[in-house]
């Protein structure tokens, strides 16, 4: 093959992907393409990572790039979440997180009769087969899923999956996280969330960053395989939380929004933290949803108790200012300050430490 066909070859690919001619043309099936073309051999990993091209183009919604993303889902830039810092208990200072440690691996927008729980135990679920058909005896790759159970009468679902190639380290955080009990990750898992747009009333409601640790806000399961970790997040175990969410819902199709998932740094050695992974949807259409017969969406009904309503009374009144958005204070338990919350149950001035 000549170096003036290789050349060509090069541009007509970069040309093609700049203008998305291709829908999904992923570094992979270019890598292929050009190995071909020069008559190689595939690398063993070239051949094994088609499945990921398959979980993610096979989603109801298409991952696209974080700056238009309408209707889809993205992976946003690390540095736009900031975390724990290598000196933060000695001066609180948090810096942009950074890489994450997990890969994004899919997106689904799914609603159901029944509120929809356990994916990745259902063999039948379209992420599972597609692995479980990928890898009959080998080792199976890890995955990581966080299902968000949104409160609605077609009880909605937006679960995120990650996945890595990297072995978890013995003794590290994610190690004692993945090997601890329900008590030890409800007091770890955190969440971040950005409002990137959206109307006043929901930037309002819920604030323009929000920062907490989920265990402690709501009912979380853990469910987990041999192979992976599922947390179904339950945002109708709060009914504040669920009205909340109720008034964000009804402008979904206007939002964009930032989820990261990370486990909190509570002593030194952890430190600096690091985000497992995250994700982005924009302006997502609920028709878009893709429907699950209740027979495969298996209940997740049994949950551990949540916290107080009156937390969520609070974080209602302004999510951002409850929970120290951007890069302040997260006013998780870990912290040596107490954040005071003015909560209106029972009409009762209540000082939670958090």
């Amino acid at each position: 093959m000549s170096l003036g066909l290789l050349h060509a070859t090069f541009l007509f690919i970069l040309q093609s992907y700049w203008e998305r001619k291709f829908f999904h043309f992923s570094f992979i099936t270019i890598s292929k393409l050009i190995l071909l073309l020069l008559g190689k051999q595939q690398h063993p990993f070239m051949a094994s990572v088609e499945w990921i091209d398959r979980i993610i183009s096979e989603g109801a919604v298409p991952l696209l790039e974080p700056d238009n993303c309408s209707n889809g889902w993205a992976t946003p830039p690390g540095d736009v979440f900031m975390v724990r810092g290598p000196e933060y208990f000695k001066t609180r200072v948090k810096i942009p997180a950074g890489d994450y440690l997990l890969k994004p691996l899919g997106f689904d927008w799914i609603k159901s009769s029944v509120k929809i729980g356990e994916i990745l135990n259902d063999p039948n679920s379209r992420v599972r087969k597609v692995i479980d058909d990928e890898f009959p005896a080998a080792e199976k790759p890890f995955v990581w899923a966080f299902n968000i159970q949104v409160p609605n009468k077609d009880n909605y679902s937006a679960i995120a999956y990650f996945t890595t190639k990297e072995r978890v380290l013995e003794d590290s955080l994610v190690d004692k996280f993945l090997k601890g009990d329900n008590a030890f990750r409800n007091s770890r898992l955190k969440l971040i969330a950005n409002i990137v747009k959206g109307p006043w009333i929901v930037r309002k409601a819920v604030g323009e960053q929000a920062i907490c640790v989920i265990g402690r806000a709501l009912s979380c399961k853990y469910c987990t395989g041999e192979n992976f970790i599922e947390v179904d997040i339950d945002i109708g175990s709060s009914m504040v939380a669920s009205a909340i969410v109720h008034l964000a819902f009804g402008y979904i199709s206007t939002l964009t929004v930032d989820l990261a998932f990370l486990i909190e740094s509570q002593d030194e050695s952890e430190l600096p933290e690091k985000i497992l992974g995250a994700f982005r949807f924009s302006d997502l259409d609920p028709a878009s949803a893709r429907s699950v017969e209740p027979s495969s969406a298996l209940n997740c009904d049994d949950v551990q108790t949540s916290l107080p309503t009156r937390l969520w009374k609070s974080i209602g009144q302004g999510f951002s200012h409850i929970l120290h958005s951007g890069p302040q204070e997260d006013g998780s338990s870990s912290d040596s300050q107490h954040a005071k919350i003015v909560a209106d149950h029972k009409d009762n001035t209540t000082e939670v430490k958090n």
